[in-house]
């Protein structure tokens, strides 16, 4: 099993991967993901995270078609006008069967039988972000995509999910094709304000 890193290393060095090898992942290493996922804080705690582990390759495909579908429907030109060459082809790269390329894909849900709908995303998306950062520690490759939950309906039957749980977010998980550098980040002292808006840190 390999050993966790540093926290503020861990943190320092997520980024989001789209491009897998086809080595395999364990369920060991999978539910240890998922178990720090679970740790995460939410509203009157919770807990209405739902995860899908997906690994059959026909349901992994139609996974990215649904991406790729999102994708051609706005997304990818919206996106464009946003996003520098280099990374608008890095997404693209993931949009367009990246993501789909991943040996495990995790379809995240929200149950709105155990959380109200105005907190239900602000409950799910800290256990995403937990998902993420112990991907990171045991040096797999993530990321977080939002497109196939804007064809809900589809991406729904696919997984099977009930009427209570809405799909929020699906994470690709998988060893890095190739190692990324760290990630540009604007510094703190640019962000942060001190006790009123527009006094330095």
């Amino acid at each position: 099993m390999t050993e966790p890193r540093d926290f503020f290393d861990i943190v320092r060095s997520l980024r989001a991967h789209r491009v897998f090898s086809d080595r395999p992942v364990s369920d060991d290493i999978i539910e240890r993901v998922l178990e720090a996922a679970t740790y995460a804080p939410s509203a009157e705690n919770t807990q209405p995270w739902v995860f899908v582990v997906v690994r059959d390759p026909a349901v992994r495909s139609a996974l990215g078609e649904l991406t790729t579908r999102a994708w051609d429907s706005g997304a990818r030109e919206y996106a464009r006008s946003r996003l520098s060459p280099a990374m608008f082809a890095d997404v693209d790269r993931g949009a367009t069967g990246g993501v789909s390329g991943a040996p495990v894909l995790v379809v995240v849900g929200g149950d709105r039988t155990h959380c109200n709908d105005a907190v239900l995303d602000a409950s799910i998306y800290p256990a995403v972000q937990n998902l993420l950062l112990a991907a990171n520690a045991l040096r797999l490759g993530s990321a977080l995509t939002t497109l196939p939950t804007v064809l809900d309906g589809a991406l729904r039957e696919l997984v099977s999910l009930p009427d209570h749980v809405r799909a929020v977010a699906v994470v690709p998980l998988g060893w890095p094709a190739r190692p990324l550098g760290p990630p540009r980040r604007t510094p703190v002292r640019e962000k942060a304000h001190r006790e009123r808006y527009g006094n330095s840190w």
